[in-house]
């Protein structure tokens, strides 16, 4: 797979490239990431890539001319079709199911913008779609375009050196992840959790499960609320709710409802 993006700092986009497991895909000839200054292809001496916006207001606005330039430059670099990303607080919000989509792309254009943002007409004639990591605002969409690549990286065939941590991470069936543990056995924090130890990979994967069902209808009940959950789930789910672990994860020591969340 191959990833381009556009950036008015190449240099920080290299760095994601050079470490764990990007830097790894890389090495593995599993994944290209490549950098891309609209700088470099502004006019005039100052290579300007921006402006103040019409109608008035703080900030400046990123022109269309270099940007278009440069993303013409990165689709002449290599004739694989492109799905062009613009990272954007008012993207379609990332999820696992998207970032599954995204990791089966051949090649992606990740575009960042600063400033105030991009020309709205360069948004609509070059971008495919426009995603957000979350409800809230960086100053450029250059972390949040690391965050993209890392998450895609992980999903390409061997990045990983087990294939089944992908498979068995948070959201990959809906629910978080459930709770593990290493050496050493006992700890002044507390002891591992027997059914781990007892070699009864049923009994582990069923502990396991019912942890993941627990964690989640806790932490984010609006997956449990969303998620289909075959009978032998909601079965584990209500014996995890009147488990005493259950009655005391909850603030006020009553099973049956979650607290309520934040926001």
């Amino acid at each position: 797979m191959r990833i381009d993006v556009v950036s008015l700092f190449p240099d920080f986009i290299a760095q994601c490239a050079a470490f764990g497991v990007v830097g790894r895909a890389g090495e593995r000839g599993l994944l290209s990431l490549h950098g891309w200054n609209p700088r470099d292809h502004a006019e005039g001496n100052y290579r300007r890539v921006d402006d103040r916006p019409f109608g008035g207001g703080p900030g400046m606005v990123m022109l269309i001319d270099p940007l278009r330039a440069c993303l013409r430059a990165v689709r002449e670099a290599d004739p694989a079709p492109a799905r062009v990303v613009y990272m954007s607080p008012q993207g379609r919000p990332l999820d696992q199911a998207k970032v599954r989509e995204l990791a089966a792309c051949e090649r992606l254009v990740l575009l960042c913008g600063r400033y105030e943002g991009v020309d709205e007409r360069l948004l609509q004639a070059e971008v495919d779609e426009e995603l957000s990591i979350g409800d809230y605002v960086l100053s450029g969409g250059e972390l949040a375009a690391a965050v993209v690549v890392d998450a895609v990286a992980r999903l390409q065939d061997g990045a990983l050196n087990d294939a089944e941590s992908a498979v068995q991470d948070s959201f990959e069936d809906g629910l978080l992840d459930c709770p593990h543990y290493t050496r050493p056995v006992d700890h002044e924090l507390g002891p591992v959790p027997e059914v781990l130890m007892s070699g009864n990979h049923a009994r582990i994967a069923r502990w396991r499960r019912m942890q993941s069902l627990g964690r989640t209808w806790l932490r984010r009940p609006d997956l449990i609320d969303e998620a289909t959950l075959p009978a032998a789930d909601r079965a584990l789910l209500e014996e995890w709710k009147a488990s005493p672990e259950g009655v005391q994860a909850l603030p006020d020591g009553r099973a049956g409802e979650p607290p309520e969340q934040a926001g």
